[in-house]
């Protein structure tokens, strides 16, 4: 307990100093378990405790991911979606695992790498356009349906990756029944879920938080992933009242996910066989890839490098679904390759969208805007 104490207790310092420094706490997070974990000082150690809270941030992350996914609207806007999600998933996975594969990664160790290489941060790609006034620009919305492109891509492969060698028609059946048993009871449970809501006592924080956590249970107990199981959760009670729930569900997942990060950093361990050359290669290639995919989507989308190069700009760190699929599915060189590559992008996102228009200055004149812009509509977040 005293490890958590003092683990978070740091973290708040360096959250305070990332915010006065308008950079994005993870990198932070992560380094700081680096140097008071098992790779550092040997400070903290994880143990049961941390491991579950550890698990309940993932949890609670991926029941956001949930909630984010607002079937109605990513139909209304399904064109937006599919083109730009489409070329931002070929360009960085393909380079991903290419590059991990002939780096010497194994076959499966290469597609976790490419698929922490291409999921971007949606926590610091919305953070970034909020706090440098973005949010009205012309790319911002396909930035936003990036980020819900992803986290349906990365739905898909966690499936995959946690398939292993089961029968994958029997498990996907698995998966589905499960989550039709959610849907009935969200769908036909809706006005009791709404009346929970309505409430100002303590009732709807606890349903929330035992919502989630028998989900959890429920997907253990049934056979199938509770990261799926718990996503699937947040997507149905998104058809309730998603605010209400995102409201309640925060502070859990806002303390947890702390945790989670720093703890992840602690079980590091640097002796990882990877070399310095390998880390160099991900690195860059992790921030040239999002490059051609920004540009290449910008010149679709907008006919227009520059609109290309914001959206680049916004999109280059790496963050929680990364330390995810490290954490669930990675081995020790792949765990250091991801943190590694979160802690670089994330930082050189945050001055690439902060100075963005400086980057942009480069580029003589305006570029003309051929077509219409992306249906514009305002988003659940």
């Amino acid at each position: 307990m005293e490890g958590i104490v003092l683990a978070l207790f740091v973290c708040l310092v360096l959250a305070l100093v990332s915010k006065y420094l308008t950079l994005p706490a993870i990198p932070f997070y992560i380094i700081a378990g680096v140097v008071m974990g098992q790779a550092g000082l040997g400070l903290v150690a994880s143990d049961q405790i941390s491991s579950f809270f550890s698990d309940m941030g993932l949890i609670f992350l991926l029941f956001f991911v949930g909630l984010g996914l607002r079937v109605d609207k990513i139909s209304e806007n399904r064109s937006a979606v599919l083109a730009s999600g489409i070329i931002d998933l070929n360009v960085n996975m393909l380079i991903g695992f290419v590059a991990a594969y002939l780096l010497g990664f194994s076959f499966t160790e290469a597609l976790i790498v490419a698929a922490a290489f291409y999921i971007s941060s949606t926590a610091m790609a919305v953070t970034s356009l909020v706090e440098n006034r973005k949010l009205m620009m012309r790319e911002s919305e396909t930035i936003i349906w990036l980020m819900v492109f992803e986290d349906i891509a990365m739905i898909i492969v966690l499936a995959l990756l946690s398939a292993g060698d089961q029968n994958l028609l029997f498990f996907a059946a698995k998966i589905i029944f499960a989550l039709a048993i959610l849907y009935m009871l969200a769908h036909y449970g809706k006005e009791f879920l709404v009346s929970i809501l309505d409430r100002d006592d303590e009732l709807p924080v606890l349903f929330t938080f035992v919502a989630v956590l028998a989900t959890a249970g429920f997907a253990v107990f049934f056979g199938v992933p509770d990261t799926m199981m718990v996503i699937g959760l947040g997507a149905v009670f998104a058809t309730t009242d998603p605010d209400a729930f995102e409201q309640h569900a925060r502070p859990f997942k806002d303390v947890f996910i702390v945790i989670f990060f720093v703890f992840f950093g602690i079980t590091i361990n640097l002796s990882g066989n990877v070399s310095l050359y390998v880390l160099t290669v991900i690195c860059l290639l992790a921030i040239v890839s999002k490059l051609i995919s920004g540009v290449l989507t910008g010149l679709y989308l907008y006919g227009s490098a520059k609109s290309g190069l914001e959206i680049w700009a916004n999109t280059i760190g790496r963050g929680e679904f990364s330390i995810a699929l490290a954490v669930l599915y990675g081995s020790p060189p792949v765990a250091v390759t991801i943190a590694v590559m979160v802690i670089v992008t994330s930082l050189v996102g945050s001055f690439a969208a902060k100075y963005s228009g400086t980057l942009l200055h480069g580029f003589s004149g305006r570029s003309r805007h051929h077509g219409p812009p992306p249906h514009r509509m305002r988003m659940g977040h």
